[in-house]
């Protein structure tokens, strides 16, 4: 049996994270991009500097400070996947590529010499198809992504990822709604399985029980034909 090692709930054999948490992976990849777009708001003036009173080129108030962590989010810098700096100024995409690089070294490439004979070794640089930018590099590690549930350190992946998400949305304010199941949940029958938007599947925030879409709506039917035939639910 296999562990995820963000929650310690059972995976797939073979895997190192949940369903609930591989797709939160994706999900914070697909919103990146967008996220990054929006952050780009905050470094455009909001009007032009005013002229002086003598017609002079001088500003009439201050210019609106930009704001550092937003700059800092968006320039460039150097990350460690595994020696993250502690203060949470980590570009992102200098984190993203990183955690590329970082894939990609440990996925074995095949390589032939002169003689024909295979060689197995690491590979020595990721190479995104969109361009090394942000949405590339979420391209990139999204299609790798099953590879990276291979390995425990996903769970560092998962938790930079999502320290990251964080910090952007706490300056864009734009946050993903939740959407409340009628149903409760099938392991600890709390009313707690909630739909988020961007993620895919039907997640109970009490115990982390991760549903898929079609498992969810078969179980809720079953579930509101038992209550109202005054039975008990099956599980």
């Amino acid at each position: 049996m296999s562990t995820c090692t963000v929650c310690r709930r059972e995976a797939e054999a073979g895997l190192h994270a949940c369903p609930r948490h591989t797709a939160e992976i994706r999900a914070w990849l697909a919103a990146l991009p967008a996220q990054a777009q929006l952050l780009q708001q905050f470094l455009i003036p909001s009007s032009a500097p005013a002229q002086g009173r003598l017609g002079g080129t001088g500003r009439a108030t201050a210019p609106v400070p930009v704001d550092l962590r937003v700059l800092s989010l968006l320039g460039p810098g150097h990350a460690d996947p595994h020696h993250p700096d502690d203060d949470g100024t980590v570009p992102i995409l200098a984190l993203l590529g990183a955690w590329a690089g970082h894939i990609a070294y440990t996925h074995p490439a095949v390589t032939r010499d002169p003689h024909g004979t295979a060689h197995v070794r690491p590979c020595e640089q990721a190479w995104p198809s969109s361009g090394e930018t942000i949405t590339g590099w979420c391209i990139w590690l999204t299609r790798y992504l099953p590879y990276a549930l291979t390995h425990p350190w996903v769970g560092d992946l998962h938790r930079q990822l999502g320290d990251l998400i964080a910090r952007i949305r706490d300056l864009t304010h734009d946050v993903p709604h939740r959407h409340p199941q009628g149903a409760p949940c099938p392991d600890c029958h709390a009313f707690a399985l909630v739909a988020v938007d961007g993620q895919w599947g039907i997640v109970c925030d009490a115990c982390g029980r991760h549903l898929d879409p079609d498992a969810y709506t078969a179980y809720a039917a079953a579930y509101l034909h038992a209550h109202q035939a005054g039975q008990e639910p099956a599980a």
